[in-house]
């Protein structure tokens, strides 16, 4: 898919590279000169980054999606004297998903705002690294038939959905059913910061402690979703359309360390289990490389300075919204749209100390309950279930504020 005059190296689009993901994969792609050419870039507002690693980089395309900062930031990169193209808008992000100079494209846009580049990306049969799971909660029969058609090779980035997708047999595809020798996925969860609290003790945690992830180092967003144990939920929905099962041939099981990031169980009684640190270059270089290996800066495990491997079941009375997760793929239509909106705005508004932890499964709960049942047949389609989700879940926001509790 390399145009005639581009060299060899395989040509890489990181949609997302400002947040965690993106800085990762850059990382990557730069301890492999020789093999990738880093093509094009993007951020939403964060131009001023973007700026700095389009200096570091030097990728043909740079996208910045946020329209309003246009002026300021086409000012900044004319002053640079970079060759590097400055684009704008949602159509620039499509634009640089679907080049055929950039075989392999990371998506990592958080949040439903990811989902149409990375639908751009599977139409246009890229290898696409998946770290996005909002595009597969909100859309999954859709973008898997998308894949389908046109050849895409999707790779799932999440390190749960990554070591699962390494456990599974050999030649095995994501969109397939894993095979008769499987008995079942087990999706490992650290618990987050508050493994182990009450109810009570829930209702009083702060923004900043629910951000202070214990193993992880992620942005805001999904570091309150892990602590609400919704992060495990969104994966296990996203599990279900990458790996074609339900929500009853996956256990999610607890593991505090991060050690173990997911397992495969088979009829035979063997478990399989990738394990590894808890850096995300290492699920990121396995699909950048696959299927080959390459080195992604990430230390090496000694199992002589593990003290244990804990593993529990997940306090589902403590944190519902696990199982809310399930109860939406079960019920498909519009639930996992409406799920994860109401999501989007109840952590939005916990960030924002609006109101507390313990709303946000609450809020949750009344939006999905709204749900349309029909089956979603277009993205517009899923697009706007997503804004009239948003609409509802504001709508029920001031019932929870805190002055009101």
């Amino acid at each position: 898919m390399t145009s005639a005059g581009v060299d060899s190296k395989e040509g890489v689009c990181v949609l997302g590279a400002t947040g965690s993901i993106g800085q990762n994969t850059l990382d990557v792609v730069a301890r492999h000169p020789g093999r990738y050419n880093l093509h094009s870039v993007s951020a939403h507002t964060d131009w001023k980054q973007l700026l700095e690693i389009c200096r570091h980089h030097k990728p043909k395309y740079a996208v910045l999606s946020d329209e309003r900062l246009a002026s300021e930031a086409e000012s900044a990169f004319k002053a640079s004297s970079l060759t590097t193209t400055l684009l704008t808008g949602s159509n620039a992000l499509n634009f640089i998903a679907e080049h055929e100079d950039s075989p392999i494209v990371m998506a990592a846009i958080v949040g439903a705002a990811g989902l149409n580049s990375a639908l751009a990306a599977a139409k246009a049969g890229k290898k696409l690294l998946l770290a996005n799971k909002e595009s597969l909660v909100l859309s999954g029969r859709l973008f898997m038939q998308a894949v389908a058609e046109s050849g895409a090779r999707l790779l799932p980035i999440d390190s749960e959905h990554n070591a699962i997708f390494q456990c599974l047999p050999e030649g095995y595809s994501c969109g397939q059913k894993p095979g008769t020798s499987v008995s079942k996925l087990l999706l490992t969860a650290s618990g987050g910061p508050f493994r182990g609290f009450s109810k009570q003790r829930l209702s009083v945690v702060t923004p900043n402690e629910a951000c202070t992830h214990p193993n992880w180092s992620m942005g805001k967003k999904i570091s309150v979703d892990s602590a609400s144990l919704m992060n495990k939920g969104l994966e296990l929905i996203e599990a279900c359309w990458l790996f074609s099962l339900q929500p009853s041939d996956i256990d999610v099981v607890v593991h505090p360390q991060s050690i173990v990031h997911s397992m495969v169980r088979y009829k035979d009684g063997s478990v399989l289990a990738q394990m590894g640190q808890p850096d995300m270059r290492t699920p990121i270089a396995y699909g950048l490389a696959w299927p080959e290996r390459i080195d992604a800066g990430v230390k090496e495990l000694d199992f002589y300075d593990m003290a244990s491997l804990d593993f529990a079941r997940p306090d589902n009375e403590a944190f519902p919204c696990l199982e809310l997760a399930r109860t939406a793929f079960v019920e498909g239509g519009f639930a996992p749209a409406y799920l994860n909106a109401a999501n989007e705005v109840a952590v939005e508004a916990f960030l924002k100390g609006n109101i507390r932890f313990t709303a946000i499964p609450d809020i949750i709960a009344r939006c999905i309950a709204d749900a349309p049942s029909r089956e979603p047949e277009t993205i517009a389609q899923v697009l706007e279930a997503d804004s009239e989700a948003r609409q509802i879940a504001k709508a029920s926001l001031p019932r929870f504020y805190k002055t009101n509790c």
